[in-house]
């Protein structure tokens, strides 16, 4: 197993990627903390991974609480350390209003708790893998597409990348490793089950994950968005040894829809 022995903290857990990804940690031998807004969700997310054998534990973290995600991260350290991080909370962006009928405040509300979300939770595990000499940090950055409508997530996105490089820049010496997780940062991903029509077909946007391109849609090279187990399957490899030498990288999953 990759993770076998490892202690991961997926934050946004009950939700569609962050759900997955915590199920695929545990089936590879980690122990798994799930961290969100809403308990009853988390339970049911625990509940799956307990049923199929593995270790979960539950903790409902207002992620904006410096306080509160140093507090968690501490006691999980206590308990016998942390490997791994991966953040998947959401943005809370306004999206469908073009940037000239935008309130600035709406503009920057991904922005602000993207940054502050995703900084206080890499502060403070942080604070514990680079004491040991080791862990991993994985971000979901979002996309990268230029797809009009998108209010402050480019923005946000864009700044988790910059965030993202500067912690590895610091963390590496003391052997923590940190990159981002490119996804299909377009309408048609947000289909939850990876199965539903999301926006597919419409001009502009991709298909919904794990469904093939349809005819007008963003070019994918691959010929289809990853599936939500396929992206918890990327996250399990890039928290793993497999990828020790890769930091202050983009993991580009977005099936060919965006090509640097």
């Amino acid at each position: 197993m990759l993770l076998e022995a490892k202690t991961a903290i997926v934050y946004g857990a009950s939700g569609a990627i962050g759900s997955a990804v915590a199920r695929a940690y545990a089936r590879e031998g980690a122990e798994v903390h799930l961290v969100g807004r809403t308990r009853a969700p988390l339970e049911e997310v625990a509940r799956r991974i307990r049923h199929d054998g593995g270790a979960a534990h539950i903790a409902q973290v207002d992620v904006l609480d410096p306080v509160a995600v140093t507090q968690h991260a501490d006691a999980v350290a206590a308990s016998g350390g942390i490997d791994i991080c991966f953040n998947a909370t959401a943005n809370d962006d306004v999206q469908g209003t073009p940037l000239l009928a935008m309130p600035f405040g709406e503009f920057m509300r991904p922005v602000t708790k993207a940054v502050t979300a995703h900084f206080n939770i890499a502060i403070a595990v942080g604070r514990h893998m680079t004491r040991r000499g080791r862990g991993v940090i994985l971000v979901m950055a979002g996309g990268r597409e230029a797809i009009p409508r998108l209010g402050g997530s480019h923005v946000a996105w864009a700044a988790l990348a910059g965030l993202c490089r500067q912690l590895a820049a610091e963390f590496g010496p003391h052997g923590v490793r940190v990159n981002w997780l490119l996804s299909p940062g377009s309408p048609g991903y947000d289909d939850q089950d990876g199965t539903g029509p999301g926006t597919a077909g419409e001009p502009g946007t991709a298909a919904a994950p794990g469904t093939a391109a349809a005819p007008g849609t963003v070019g994918l090279l691959a010929g289809h968005l990853p599936s939500y187990d396929e992206v918890a399957n990327i996250a399990a490899f890039a928290a793993s040894d497999w990828a020790r030498t890769i930091t202050a990288s983009e993991i580009n999953f977005t099936g060919g829809a965006v090509v640097d």
